[in-house]
């Protein structure tokens, strides 16, 4: 597996780039924002690198600027219909800290007017990536982790990550609040998810 590249930059289409590293040139495709990284051609160039590969496909190469934004990357693959071309079209739609901060307050809307994500992954987002992309650094601070925004109405602990959830996907709290109260905290918050939608259908 590549994970970082320290060569001479040969080529640049917008898209993708060429490195030459002791005489092969690597074709690395790059987010919105390393493009704006980059020296002139000949220039000098480090890149952190996820390396991608899918059965019957060739190995394909995305590069990055700095770490954070990698990190932000690989996290967005971990949701089921964001392969690398959509990850990287996330990246455009809105500088780091800010997709960051949609994510993890739900702002299925602010997710939605990105160029390539409709309602379906922007739920996705939200639901599937609200803890781990609380943990995430925002690009170019202190490395500060970014928090939900505060709830003082709502429960804690695995019934605060269903309201979160639901939230997310559109339903508003005083539709719910009194199945939360019917619900055991026990349980994984997956299953609470699965048992709150059944019975906001059932309605």
């Amino acid at each position: 597996m590549i994970a970082h590249l320290h060569g001479r930059l040969l080529e640049n289409d917008g898209d993708s780039i060429v490195v030459e590293v002791g005489g092969v040139g690597y074709q690395v495709w790059i987010s919105g924002a390393t493009v704006g990284a980059l020296p002139a051609l000949g220039g000098e160039v480090r890149l952190r690198v996820h390396s991608h590969f899918v059965k019957d496909e060739p190995l394909r190469l995305y590069g990055f600027a700095d770490a954070d934004e990698r990190r932000l990357f690989q996290t967005l693959l971990d949701v089921q219909g964001v392969g690398p071309r959509v990850a990287l079209a996330i990246l455009a739609g809105l500088p780091a800290g800010q997709l960051v901060r949609a994510i993890a307050g739900g702002d299925v809307a602010r997710l939605t007017q990105i160029k390539g994500v409709g309602r379906k992954i922007a739920e996705r987002l939200t639901v599937e990536l609200r803890e781990k992309i609380a943990a995430l650094p925002l690009a170019g601070g202190a490395g500060a982790p970014v928090a939900a925004p505060p709830r003082s109405t709502t429960p804690t602990g695995p019934l605060g990550d269903v309201y979160g959830a639901l939230v997310a996907l559109g339903f508003r709290p005083n539709e719910f609040e009194a199945l939360l109260d019917q619900m055991d905290p026990a349980l994984p918050t997956a299953d609470l998810v699965k048992q709150a939608l059944a019975a906001l259908r059932r309605r």
